[in-house]
């Protein structure tokens, strides 16, 4: 008995050491940072479009000095009087990702971004840095930010989108929580996008590790109306004036369903607590795309959507790179180089690969590995040639998993390891 008292007294006073260093430096509100990232593949700077404050912060409250995952950027809020990290977190941007194209070497371009942090209570420092997916610094930006500059906007008391819960498990500081945001629905389709938004809520909470964990989420649908129907497809030539300015073709590939409009976005949230995005797009058209820490957007109406919606949410929630490749590459050809590790924990170079999963392999697996027949039809972890767009050079953990099929009826172990410490970073306390 008095090693579950000292137990459960340990654990108290962690919860409430954890609340004291966020209240200690953090209101109970949200400070968000409108950016645009701009530049070509020789050049980027960083820019503040504005600051805004709105009230509750539904982020986490622990591990505040710490970032899950690398990323292709980082945001940190750092304490001027001594230089300590009082909060960061990781994320990864369209920016970027145009930087490896063949277009960003003759064309100069800006992309909107979005970062939310908690409320200072005292002055402090914002360093915003872009990386490549080398983890070379491309840009870095610092700036003050005092909590009574007049010009801090203030959103506390604008009109609140429409929106209904559909999985409540807890109080923002306990729960991670996902806003599922309508894109290409009018007002009188709403039934149709709740019906969209209840089918991707359960499909994502089916999947293991989210299934074990799924009373730390809380996911709220968000109607927002659009004055069209449908969304842009500019390879059928089609323009449609939407919510949040969607449309296929990033990058002129014809499935990569984004939108660069990311500021509209948030602005459809203001009075809802929320970190994670998911967008609906009411389109049958294939396609979606999912940015870390940013948001997803797919589409709802094509016979793939539920294996399609899940695979995003593995990059914007899990921080997972694709595991499928290319015979002829496309926009991606430039994306990794094979003298680095990548960041993403389910693809590897073999540069690092102690760093990866290493550690669940039998000690006798053979890498490269064989996919053999009886491979083909388990998830059995390895190390398969083939991934990250790239058919030689790049490895996969598994034969099949959602990260790289749409048949796949899981994600694989090493993909279920990597959301859930994502999961559990957000929710316990290292």
């Amino acid at each position: 008995m008095k090693r579950l008292f000292f137990t459960l007294l340990a654990s108290i006073i962690g919860v409430i050491a954890c609340a004291q260093q966020f209240d200690d430096y953090f209101q109970n509100a949200t400070l968000r940072i409108d950016y645009v990232f701009a530049g070509n593949a020789s050049h980027q700077i960083i820019a503040i479009d504005e600051l805004a404050h709105f009230p509750e912060w539904a982020g986490r409250r622990i591990n505040l000095d710490k970032s899950p995952v690398r990323g292709n950027g980082e945001v940190k809020i750092i304490n001027p009087s001594d230089n300590t990290i009082l909060y960061r977190n990781s994320f990864s941007s369209l920016f970027q990702e145009w930087l490896t194209t063949d277009e960003a070497s003759t064309t100069t371009r800006s992309f909107e971004f979005t970062q939310l942090v908690p409320f200072p209570k005292q002055e402090v420092i914002i360093e915003t840095t872009l990386l490549s997916n080398k983890g070379e610094v491309q840009a870095i930006l610092r700036h003050k930010v005092t909590p009574k500059d007049k010009l801090i906007r203030r959103l506390d008391n604008r009109t609140t989108t429409p929106h209904e819960y559909l999985l409540k498990s807890g109080s923002s500081k306990e729960c991670i929580d996902i806003a599922i945001l309508a894109e290409g629905y009018t007002t009188d389709q709403m039934d149709i996008f709740m019906q969209d938004a209840r089918t991707a809520c359960e499909e994502i909470m089916s999947y293991e590790p989210f299934a074990s964990h799924r009373n730390k989420f809380n996911v709220v649908a968000v109607k927002c109306p659009s004055t069209q129907s449908d969304v842009s497809v500019p390879q059928d030539g089609s323009w449609k004036q939407t919510a949040l300015n969607s449309n296929f073709m990033t990058f002129y590939s014809p499935r990569y369903l984004t939108t660069n409009s990311v500021h509209l976005i948030h602005d459809n949230l203001i009075g809802v607590p929320y970190e994670h995005l998911i967008i609906l797009a009411n389109t049958d058209t294939y396609g979606g795309g999912g940015i870390y820490n940013s948001y997803t957007l797919t589409t709802a109406h094509n016979p793939y959507f539920k294996p399609v919606v899940v695979h995003e949410f593995g990059h914007s929630f899990g921080a997972l790179g694709d595991e499928y490749f290319y015979e002829q590459p496309d926009h991606t050809e430039n994306f990794y180089s094979l003298d680095y590790e990548p960041w993403e924990q389910n693809i590897t170079s073999l540069v690092d690969f102690d760093s990866k999963w290493k550690d669940m392999l039998d000690k006798d697996e053979q890498i490269p590995t064989e996919p053999t027949e009886k491979r083909k039809k388990k998830y059995t972890v390895g190390v398969y040639e083939g991934g990250g767009y790239m058919t030689k050079g790049m490895y996969r953990p598994a034969v099949i998993c959602r990260m790289r099929d749409n048949v796949a009826t899981q994600f694989c172990p090493v993909c279920q390891r990597a959301i859930e410490r994502i999961i559990l970073f957000n929710t316990t306390e290292e």
